[in-house]
């Protein structure tokens, strides 16, 4: 059979793109080695843009029924000081932070609600290359029978470890080695009050967050300097972080833990997105470190831009590799402050002298306190929010309070 588009991966990037491209009326085929619900490595925060995503999908509303709770507060503990601020906009206020049990199997209902061809559980063994350009793959579902599909356009958003990326072999730039390594599990009785709390810790960092069935994500993480000595006992290793700020260890003393530490470590990377019969979305094209949390977010929004893109090519607008080239423009400006300010983040060190006096005169001025929040949820860029401009309004508005 012949599809318009195939693609590899039916999480959060895939099933998205899929679904937005069968709502245009392409014939589309999403394939997964998972059956949903299953759940994967993820800090599962979707941040305000994300959100307002899953509204403008008309999904939001599912997310919000399975009863994971609202977020309408940021919080930045850094010792000295403490900010906290509204993350999203007048369009989207609330973030929320859904399990991927939850979150993958609404997007994939989605898509088939929407006319794709969902295949769960299918492994796909081969990308198939003619003359330079991809036509589609080879692989084989739960009875093991190979089967071909062929498509004009094989998305990849299967991931780091894209199958498709793998076989294409795209251009990779920005690239820097895992920075973090980072512990999660799930705990009872640790309300966190619709906040998104964040740590820094010497050298360390965590943050903490409500999601389903009253369910609470408790998430750190050290350097990668120290990954091989403390993966040793990485249990005893991780509670004795919190044991740096006394009040979060006791409430955590006060709660129960539900599961299995959970671990992993990323690389930091942008790979062209783009090339004859073939596209890549989600993290199988960009990645950073998770502590930022923007990998569901980011995911989503270049599915938009994707299926965008392809939607225009597809359509006959706009030539493919013209059309394509403003997609990976498009993502590349939107992502790259972040990328960058994740990647310093990342580090857990401390933040420069200037930084720290930046925040310092931000504490109790809740309109900047409110953009550092936004900063962090992807809805105002690092590079507007520390502009010149914009510092000398903290400073001025701090030198006034002091009057």
């Amino acid at each position: 059979m012949s599809y318009d588009v195939i693609v590899v991966g039916a999480r959060c990037a895939g099933s998205p793109t899929a679904m937005l491209l069968a709502r245009k009326g392409y014939k589309v085929l999403v394939v997964d080695k998972a059956a949903f619900p299953s759940d994967t490595l993820s800090t599962h925060m979707v941040h305000p843009p994300g959100v307002a995503a899953l509204k403008r999908w008309g999904l939001l509303d599912r997310v919000a029924a399975t009863g994971c709770p609202p977020i309408t507060r940021y919080k930045f503990d850094f010792g000295r000081v403490v900010l906290e601020g509204n993350p999203g906009t007048s369009e989207m206020p609330v973030s929320y932070g859904p399990r991927r049990t939850v979150l993958d199997k609404i997007l994939v209902e989605g898509a088939a609600e929407a006319g794709v061809d969902v295949r769960e559980e299918f492994t796909v063994d081969e990308i198939l290359i003619e003359n330079g350009r991809v036509t589609g793959i080879r692989g084989h579902g739960k009875n093991g029978a190979s089967v071909t599909e062929r498509a004009k356009v094989t998305v990849g958003a299967d991931g780091r470890f894209s199958k498709v990326a793998e076989a294409v072999k795209p251009e990779a730039y920005n690239e820097a080695p895992p920075i973090l390594a980072g512990y999660y599990s799930y705990w009872s009785n640790l309300p966190t009050e619709g906040r998104f709390e964040n740590y820094a810790l010497p050298h360390r960092g965590c943050a903490l967050f409500g999601t389903n069935d009253g369910l609470t994500l408790l998430v750190g993480g050290w350097p990668m300097t120290e990954f091989e000595t403390n993966k040793k006992d990485a249990e005893a290793n991780w509670m004795k972080m919190f044991d740096m700020h006394p009040a979060l260890a006791e409430r955590i003393r006060a709660a129960k833990r539900e599961t299995k530490l959970f671990g992993t470590y990323v690389p930091n990377y942008f790979r062209k997105p783009y090339g004859d019969g073939w596209a890549l979305v989600g993290d199988a094209g960009y990645n950073r470190d998770f502590i930022t949390a923007m990998g569901i977010t980011d995911a989503f929004l270049s599915a938009d831009l994707c299926a965008e893109a392809l939607d225009r090519s597809l359509g006959g607008a706009e030539p493919y590799n013209e059309t394509m080239a403003k997609y990976q423009y498009q993502r590349d400006e939107r992502v790259t402050p972040i990328f960058h300010f994740t990647c310093q983040l990342a580090t857990c060190e401390p933040p420069p002298p200037q930084v720290q006096q930046i925040f310092g005169a931000m504490a109790g001025n809740q309109e900047q306190m409110d953009a550092f929040a936004r900063m962090n949820a992807a809805c105002l860029s690092p590079a507007e929010f520390f502009s010149e401009e914009n510092v000398g309004k903290i400073f001025g508005a701090a030198s006034t309070r002091q009057l």
